[in-house]
């Protein structure tokens, strides 16, 4: 297990009046972000920008992935206002690009889809002109599910494939890899405007070759869209960081995508799913 972060991991603590206005936004509207349940190492520098990547259907994940800092158990009730709210969080924080995400939650007979089309149409409906992006769950391989979400009209449906096929098993139990593909493969048949995005994370003991095989998997299903960043453990309990891998290698990663044919590609290891998720999207090729 690597212990000691290397200097290009580490971050600077810091607080600001953005921030605080983002904070007190999220609590007046009781609403989560992913930025705040996951751990994620950007929250600071996104919320000094008036940013933040809402999380919605609860906070209680019904899968029991090893990476995730996302609470796991039995959810709670689903919020009926959330959608209203996170079009007013939207507003106020005068955003012209928003991600959208969830727990996983098998529990529900349509595993919260009417929820996120819901949540879609509040924000459009509020905030005209903004871009939508949606992070969705697989919806345990239901296109009945998805097709829900398609209809919606995001602008963008990222569905994260995480890690390499071989560490499915002790990373993502819960999960198939094929049919994380078939979901982004089906996004497509079904609609040429709607970009589709995926994900995944380093250092967890994938191979290179193995990296380079799922992101020719992903084009293979039509995947427009790339992040690749490096997993860093929420605690103890979680899957334990294998490697830091180094930002040369996340240059190669880079450039391979897009050779591929990605049109967008980001890849470093500070990198998240909604990181700088705008910019990403309004720009062709790296960032």
């Amino acid at each position: 297990m690597q212990d000691k972060k290397p200097d290009w991991l580490k971050i600077k603590v810091r607080s600001s009046k953005e921030k605080s206005e983002v904070e007190e936004i999220l609590k007046r509207l009781t609403l989560h972000t992913v930025c705040e349940e996951a751990y994620c190492p950007n929250l600071m520098e996104c919320f000094d920008k008036k940013t933040a990547a809402f999380m919605i259907l609860g906070n209680i994940c019904t899968r029991n992935c090893t990476f995730c800092g996302v609470s796991k158990g039995n959810p709670s009730i689903i919020d009926k206002s959330e959608p209203w709210n996170i079009a007013q969080a939207v507003n106020e924080l005068e955003l012209s690009h928003v991600v959208i995400t969830s727990v996983t939650r098998d529990d529900l007979p349509d595993g919260g889809a009417a929820h996120f089309a819901d949540t879609i149409k509040r924000v459009k409906e509020k905030a005209g002109k903004i871009t939508v992006e949606v992070l969705v769950p697989d919806f345990s391989g239901s296109f009945k599910f998805l097709n829900i979400i398609v209809s919606a009209s995001p602008d963008i449906i990222n569905h994260n494939v995480e890690t390499v096929p071989r560490l499915y098993p002790e990373v993502r139990p819960m999960s198939v890899y094929e049919r994380s593909l078939k979901l982004l493969k089906y996004i497509k048949s079904r609609s040429r405007c709607i970009y589709t995005k995926s994900g995944m994370m380093v250092g967890l003991g994938e191979k290179e070759d193995e990296v380079t095989n799922v992101m020719s998997d992903l084009r293979e299903a039509g995947c427009d869209m790339l992040t690749i960043g490096q997993y860093l453990a929420p605690s103890k309990n979680h899957h334990r960081v294998i490697e830091y891998v180094k930002p040369a290698v996340f240059d190669r990663y880079r450039e391979t995508a897009l050779r591929l044919g990605f049109i967008s590609v980001a890849s470093g290891p500070l990198v998240r799913s909604s990181y700088n998720a705008g910019k990403f999207f309004n720009k062709t090729g790296s960032i």
